[in-house]
Formats: C-alpha cells, sequence, structure tokens
C-alpha cells in the first residue's frame, strides 16, 4: 500500500448529450494525467448529465454508454490512472444509476449502483453488496448522491479496510439554499465519524440558469480523516480539486471500533459487515 497517493475530484457540468460528455471527461482525464493524479472521480449521472425524464432513458441505447466507457477505460489505461465516473446501465430489464469504476489498467473493477434513490423513477436501486474496490493500492468505498444522508453505507466499509470514500453527486441547486449547511455537513461527518478521505466530485451550478436540470451546488471537496476541508471548489464552474493525502492518517480508526468493541451495537454491526464485498 503506498503511503501517499494524489487524488482529483472533478467538478464537471454536462448535458443529455453523452457523446459530448465523454469528450469533456477525456479532456479532463488528459489534464489529471499531466498532474500526476492517480484516481480521479466524477459526479453522479456525469455522462447523462443527471437526466430523469423517463422518455430519455425509453429513447437511449444501452450502447451508448458501453461505447463512452470504452474510450473512458483506454484511457485509464493510457494514463495508468483509476477512474469513477457517474454512468448508467441497462441489466435484466432495468436500468441502474451507477458507478463506473476503474482501475489503472482500464479494467471495469465494479458498478456500484445507488442504494438509497432521491425520487428517480427511470431506474432502481441497488440490491447486492457494499463495493470496497482497490484502486491504485488503496482501498476504497463509494456513495452516490442520497446514499451520504446513510451513514451505514460508508461505516461499514470503513470497518472493513476502506481508506477512502468517493461520494459522487448531483444535488439540489442553489435555489434550495436551505439545503446547503447540511450538503456541507454530511460528507465531512462521513469522514471524521469513520477516520477515513472523502472524495466529493460534485456537480456545479449553471450560472446561465440556476434551475437548470442537471446542475447541482458545486462545492467539491477533499476531506481530511479529522474532518477538515483540504480543498473545495465554488459553486459555479469546471474544476479539478487535488489533494495529495497522506494515508497513514486514514485509519478507519472509529469505524473498526464500533467493529470491535464490546458494546450493544457489535454483534449488529458485524452482522452489516456481511454485506461488504472486497474487490
Amino acid at each position: 500500500m503506498p503511503e501517499k497517493i494524489k487524488v482529483a475530484a472533478c467538478q464537471l457540468l454536462t448535458s443529455e448529450d453523452v457523446e459530448q460528455n465523454t469528450s469533456k471527461v477525456l479532456e479532463k482525464l488528459d489534464a489529471c494525467a499531466e498532474m500526476g493524479i492517480q484516481i480521479a472521480a466524477f459526479p453522479e449521472g456525469c455522462l447523462f448529465g443527471y437526466c430523469c425524464r423517463q422518455d430519455y432513458w425509453e429513447a437511449i441505447s444501452p450502447l451508448v454508454f458501453k461505447e463512452a466507457e470504452v474510450k473512458i477505460s483506454e484511457a485509464c489505461r493510457r494514463h495508468q490512472m483509476a477512474v469513477i465516473v457517474g454512468s448508467a446501465h441497462h441489466a435484466n430489464g432495468n436500468w441502474h444509476n451507477d458507478l463506473a469504476i476503474f482501475d489503472r489498467q482500464g479494467i471495469l473493477k465494479y458498478r456500484y449502483g445507488k442504494t438509497f434513490l432521491a425520487g428517480e423513477k427511470w431506474c432502481i436501486n441497488n440490491r447486492g453488496k457494499l463495493p470496497v474496490v482497490r484502486l491504485a493500492g488503496v482501498d476504497c468505498c463509494f456513495i452516490i448522491c442520497h446514499d451520504v444522508r446513510y451513514p451505514e453505507l460508508v461505516k461499514l466499509p470503513a470497518a472493513m479496510g476502506a481508506q477512502i470514500c468517493f461520494f459522487c453527486s448531483c444535488e439540489s441547486g442553489l435555489l434550495a439554499e436551505y439545503k446547503l449547511s447540511a450538503y456541507r455537513a454530511m460528507p465531512i461527518s462521513r469522514a471524521t465519524e469513520n477516520g477515513i478521505y472523502l472524495v466529493m466530485a460534485n456537480t456545479p451550478a449553471d450560472p446561465d440558469d440556476l434551475k437548470a436540470s442537471g446542475s447541482s451546488h458545486g462545492n467539491s471537496k477533499i476531506v481530511h480523516p479529522d474532518g477538515n476541508v483540504i480543498k473545495e471548489a465554488g459553486f459555479f464552474g469546471d474544476e479539478i480539486v487535488v489533494a495529495t493525502i497522506n494515508l497513514s492518517q486514514a485509519k478507519g480508526a472509529m469505524a473498526k471500533r464500533t467493529y470491535n468493541e464490546e458494546t450493544i451495537l457489535r454483534d449488529w454491526f458485524r452482522q452489516g459487515c456481511e454485506f461488504v464485498v472486497k474487490i
């Protein structure tokens, strides 16, 4: 396991045009490669502009996403960079809002589907395991947008060794001002209550239309295990938030204490840890 690793949260405003979005992702990956990034994360629904219209999903072909992911896979291999990107796939008659998780060789290691949907009607939620995927030599876990409100989705993988949580989101926009305080608090809490890093890639606001669907409020960030924000983006604009993080400081101490210490929670928590799968 490396002592230090360079990670990036790629804040990116995209549209319903998958091909155009893929080009934007590839451009950001080229920029990340120049900075020596080892793991880069992109927002929820990055490849489809987080479009939730039913007619969009009835018309679009799953092949469009497969073709996009092939290009991203090739970029991962070319740059020797692990990448997490908000994508979608169709299986068993259903669409899934998921993260395509690639290693440095461009291999699709896992698809994490959103566990707790935020009212999406076009997809179904994750019914499988909670993955801990080794990327660039580091054990990582994943949550998508509304998932951040359910602490167990991070605590269980953290107890099983995850040192970085990648949080990919497209949250409410700036006009939902009453939500912004909670949106800032929750990712910080997920880091500090477990003692691991959190890398948040969120969609920015659209300066031309604050009500635009598929936009959010930005503030992509990297959070230290002690809860301090190392670096953070603004509300607007495409931006790459970068930090070199010291993995010796991501011990997962609080999560592991829940697993190990003899309390009234231990047996219950250990049963929950059986839902975690290490990849």
